[in-house]
């Protein structure tokens, strides 16, 4: 579904990624795992045409999307919830979930979509009129989701979805995740929390540095000594 071929990104003379190249099937689950500063959000923003890459090949599809402007990665079906959620504070629940369905894709899609987001997450439909500014990390994390939703993705990166969550928050995003690959949504997660990565993935991939340095199944990576070294503690 997803083909990143030799990817490579700079800010200026600094190299962010070098020769990425990845896979990601239809239907299934990839993690993309690494420590800060590893070149995770730059390679998520490139895919999401918000990077232009100076030199490689994102096939979506069979067509090359590399250089597309976001818009239009995002009408191809292509859709991302951000780091650190990102949604629209001083907007209410309603019209930043409204703002997901702007896309001509979705448009037609609006009530539909809106009935999944809210038999997904319960909490969002009572609070409707509220601003989104003024939810919990949560249900901010919950909104974010929603709104990716609304515009009718078929394949969704989640970047650090749990960032500043507490534990059982965590695990609760982490399930909406399951459960939506489930319903047939493709899925690449990139987190710094490795072990709960790497238990969610059919395959996962250790960015470092800006390069892929491994990448296997997730029960692989999990078991390599190398990871459990650098990035489990054990």
């Amino acid at each position: 579904m997803l083909q990143v071929r030799d990817l490579d990104v700079h800010y200026g003379d600094a190299q962010a990624l070098d020769r990425v190249s990845f896979d990601v099937a239809e239907g299934s689950i990839v993690a993309i795992v690494g420590a800060n500063g590893a070149g995770k959000t730059s390679l998520i923003r490139t895919i999401a045409g918000m990077i232009r890459p100076t030199h490689g090949r994102i096939g979506y599809r069979g067509a090359d999307i590399a250089g597309l402007p976001s818009h239009r990665v995002c009408n191809l079906g292509i859709g991302q919830v951000a780091e650190g959620r990102q949604v629209f504070p001083t907007l209410t629940v309603a019209e930043n979930l409204d703002m997901g369905a702007l896309l001509p894709r979705a448009r037609a899609h609006r009530d539909r979509q809106l009935a999944r987001v809210f038999a997904m997450f319960p909490i969002l439909e009572e609070r409707l009129k509220q601003t989104a500014g003024t939810l919990s990390g949560g249900e901010q994390q919950m909104l974010a989701i929603g709104r990716c939703l609304m515009g009718l993705p078929d394949l969704v990166m989640f970047d650090e979805p749990s960032l500043g969550l507490a534990p059982a928050i965590v695990h609760e995003m982490l399930r909406t995740i399951r459960a939506l690959n489930h319903e047939g949504l493709t899925c690449v997660l990139v987190e710094q929390n490795v072990a709960l990565s790497l238990k969610l993935a059919d395959r996962a991939y250790v960015l470092e540095n800006g390069r892929i340095t491994l990448a296997g199944t997730g029960e692989e990576l999990l078991a390599d000594d190398r990871v459990r070294q650098a990035y489990l503690g054990m």
